[in-house]
């Protein structure tokens, strides 16, 4: 089973030692670019698209995309955000050996606390993985969001599977 990171946690120091520095780099890279670029779509546009960010073999931070999946009929959705993860999942795979690390960043809804949150999910190409959750709301003013604290999710790879 692969190592589950909790960054801002107590237990950080730990799971730090745990990893080689490379992987931890890595993926507290991906987080941080993820939560970022995220949260700059959201001030833009009022919202983002699934997106995936990889560490490349070199050590430089690419972003992926795909085209926007057609929401189901009957909803009132522009797009279908599940079909684009799995698309970008699929994607991730196919093209793994050039990248060391990845990490697949969307928009949820957190039911329990009624809440929209930046998911990013991330895995590094020796089995360690992670997700963190950032909480937002729209402040009622119009296009500006006050975020919550950054959290630790579940994750499981998706990636660096057979």
């Amino acid at each position: 089973m692969a190592d589950a990171i909790q960054p801002g946690t107590e237990g950080q120091s730990a799971w730090r030692d745990s990893v080689p520095e490379t992987t931890a780099t890595d993926l507290e890279n991906l987080l941080g670019t993820g939560i970022s670029a995220a949260q700059e779509q959201l001030e833009r546009n009022g919202g983002f698209l699934p997106f995936a960010l990889t560490v490349q073999n070199d050590g430089e931070v690419r972003l992926v995309a795909v085209s926007p999946a057609d929401a189901p009929e009957g909803t009132d959705a522009d797009f279908d955000a599940d079909t684009m993860i799995s698309d970008l999942q699929a994607l991730l795979r196919q093209i793994r050996a050039d990248f060391r690390a990845a990490a697949v960043v969307c928009d949820i809804l957190l039911v329990e606390e009624d809440s929209d949150a930046i998911h990013v999910a991330a895995e590094h190409r020796d089995g360690s993985v992670f997700a963190a959750v950032l909480p937002y709301a729209a402040n009622t003013a119009g296009r500006t969001f006050e975020f919550g604290e950054l959290g630790a999710d579940d994750n499981e790879a998706t990636i660096w599977v057979d």
